[in-house]
């Protein structure tokens, strides 16, 4: 028996050595205990010792690693914290909770960080200045609650955890890490990306059913999975991991699904998507940081837009807790360790005194301030809930309601313990996994319709991706400048499928002797207004178009390079009426009807019935509004092809690139 398993749990806190505590399975629980080290970059991760024998590794990722792909922050030097594990134990649950105090930890002067009034203004102006103007389809903006703690913080990491290991069985991760000056304590109901043998899997989830008083039937769920708004939504999910999964899987990546996920008052709609890597693991995780759910879509343009809009970091908040496992057996060139790696958040954070739960709502083109409001209220309460901070009210969990309306009372009164002033549904925590599947997907009408989604997809995505079937363009290549926006590594992928040698360079990266040297180029995707020649990216694009034209060499512009390759050609640009985001529309691409998904806030647009534009010919609608336009060595497309929306992608994508060879 080793010393750590000779030990309680609570004489473990008590040590004042590091330790976590992790329930994945339902029956048990993890300890670990070791030695803390923190470090400035993923890479640094300590996997090995001085030896070179693979070591156990716990980290705690700050939102403030996404500068290593280049994405604004606020810094607050929140460190990238690394348990490296030198004893393990795994105990039974029920022996768990024998060992955990159960006295409810008292909160002092609690509240929110921002106002309620400021955060619906803040709502007001993403809408309006970010989402308006074309700098994405949404945006995930936090706010802290935050409250003072007297306990010492390992009995309080320990009374929450054994709160949620009582209360939420069944979330895919129950956890707390006590380490020097810092305490995390979570329930995440969902990975975001983990790595077993080589094969890399992320599970995208969307679309919110809200349970009916008494609970989820067939008839009440059909209805939810009928709304196009929600399946819409799932779409733009899986669009942006598949962007990162296709960043780091030689196979692109393949989603399954759609499945059904139920939490104790929710059930949200999921695919997973899977593909092959010989990645090293910490090279995985900087490639998929972080999930869009907790950030927005374009990833990196959501970071900016948090960075504007949010006045103080994030710290951990919708980072991950990244599990590093030695594998026991290794073939060549294979990565040594696994990787298990949850989202930060329904996540309780304690240092010197404060607690801080941090909590966001997903902010698109009709979000309601107050309903926001009262959404950050709900998820705070749900947490606070969850670690016993506040009563559970059973019968209420049962109960269907909405998330509690803007006033700052709701979460205030159930940390007060006024029984008499809280609303039920403030101390319901929605996320909260259910306590036993309803099995409601193995519904034949169920079943069918969430099949049914798969029939708007992609082929290309939806099938296994080992063979590539012919490859027109076999001996050619291709550079792709990307202009923000990773739909970049999609449309990359499957020019490699059709025989390209494709390398991606970002747009402040790119040199005019790269933009003359490539046989084909891409010009690609990315944010903003076309139109908006002041903006360094905007003005870099529309250089790389106009170098291309003038030398009469092969190009493919896309999105919003399409617009700008449209303003040279004389075409006027203008704002859709409703932007078009994870919008599929089939459109005639010169005579031929293509099923495509759209991400457009801009639009070219000529008279209605014009077919040519200078030495252009032009693929317009009714309106006016130009899907393609193809000349001389040149082709473009508004939409993305690249998308899961876009069922004729591939033969669209081919014959584009035949007329840009042409």
């Amino acid at each position: 028996m080793t010393g750590l398993a000779r030990r309680s749990l609570r004489e473990i806190a008590q040590s004042g050595i590091p330790f976590a505590l992790i329930a994945r399975d339902g029956t048990t629980v993890e300890v670990l205990t070791g030695d803390v080290v923190d470090v400035e970059l993923l890479g640094d991760i300590p996997l090995v010792d001085a030896a070179g024998a693979a070591r156990e590794v716990l980290a705690l990722v700050p939102f403030r690693q996404v500068r290593e792909r280049g994405f604004e922050c606020h810094d607050d030097g929140a460190p990238l914290r690394c348990l490296v594990v030198a004893e393990r134990v795994s105990i039974p649950r029920e022996d768990a909770l024998a060992q955990l105090p159960a006295e409810p930890v008292a909160l002092d002067d609690p509240g929110f960080d921002i106002a309620d009034e400021d955060y619906a203004d803040i709502v007001r102006r993403v809408i309006a200045d970010e989402i308006g103007r074309g700098e994405g389809a949404n945006f995930v903006i936090r706010r802290d609650f935050t409250a003072g703690v007297s306990t010492d913080a390992a009995t309080a990491a320990l009374t929450w955890f054994r709160a949620l290991l009582e209360h939420e069985r069944g979330a895919y991760w129950t956890f707390a890490v006590v380490t020097p000056g810092h305490v995390a304590v979570g329930a995440s109901p969902e990975a975001h990306v983990s790595a077993r043998d080589g094969v890399v899997t992320m599970n995208p989830i969307s679309g919110t059913f809200r349970h009916p008083a008494g609970g989820a039937t067939v008839e009440t769920l059909t209805e939810f999975l009928r709304s196009t708004k929600e399946t819409e939504e799932l779409f733009m999910v899986v669009d942006e991991e598949l962007k990162m999964m296709s960043a780091v899987c030689s196979d692109g990546g393949r989603i399954t699904g759609p499945h059904l996920k139920e939490m104790s008052r929710l059930t949200h709609t999921e695919y997973v998507l899977r593909g092959r890597s010989r990645l090293d693991p910490r090279d995985i995780l900087r490639e998929t940081m972080f999930a869009p759910t907790v950030t927005g879509s374009p990833m990196q343009n959501a970071c900016t837009v948090i960075t504007r809009h949010e006045s103080t970091p994030r710290g951990y908040y919708s980072g991950v807790a990244a599990l590093f496992t030695p594998r026991e057996t290794l073939a060549a060139d294979e990565p040594t360790h696994d990787l298990d790696a949850p989202i930060l958040i329904r996540t309780a954070y304690l240092a010197e005194g404060r607690l801080r739960v941090p909590v966001g709502a997903t902010l698109v083109r009709h979000s309601d301030p107050y309903g926001e409001v009262g959404e950050t209220h709900g998820k705070a309460a749900g947490v606070l809930g969850a670690i016993g901070a506040v009563p559970r009210d059973v019968a209420a969990e049962q109960a269907a309601g909405d998330a509690p309306e803007a006033g700052g009372a709701a979460v205030l009164d159930a940390v007060a313990g006024d029984a008499a002033a809280i609303d039920e549904d403030a101390v319901i925590d929605e996320d909260a996994p259910a306590a036993a599947p309803r099995r409601l997907a193995d519904d034949p009408a169920v079943a069918e319709l969430l099949a049914s989604r798969n029939a708007r997809l992609a082929e290309f995505w939806l099938k296994p991706q080992g063979t590539t079937g012919p490859a027109p363009f076999a001996g050619r290549s291709a550079l792709v400048v990307d202009a923000e926006d990773r739909f970049t590594t999609m449309l990359a992928h499957q020019l490699r499928h059709l025989g390209l040698d494709v390398a991606i360079t970002p747009w402040n990266e790119v040199t005019d002797a790269q933009i003359d040297a490539a046989e084909l180029l891409v010009s690609g995707p990315g944010p903003g207004d076309p139109r908006d020649a002041a903006n360094p990216r905007i003005r870099r694009m529309r250089e790389v178009v106009a170098r291309r034209r003038a030398a009469g060499a092969p190009l493919l512009a896309v999105c919003l390079s399409h617009q700008i390759l449209a303003d040279s050609l004389g075409i006027g640009l203008a704002p859709l009426d409703a932007p078009h985001q994870g919008l599929q529309k089939t459109v005639d691409v010169f005579g031929t009807a293509a099923s495509i998904g759209f991400y457009n806030t801009f639009t070219a647009r000529v008279p209605a019935g014009t077919t040519r534009a200078g030495e252009a010919d032009v693929a317009a609608d009714a309106a006016g509004d130009v899907y393609a336009l193809r000349g001389p060595a040149f082709a473009s497309v508004q939409g993305h092809l690249e998308s899961i929306l876009s069922r004729d992608g591939m033969t669209t994508l081919q014959r584009l690139v035949e007329q840009a060879f042409t």
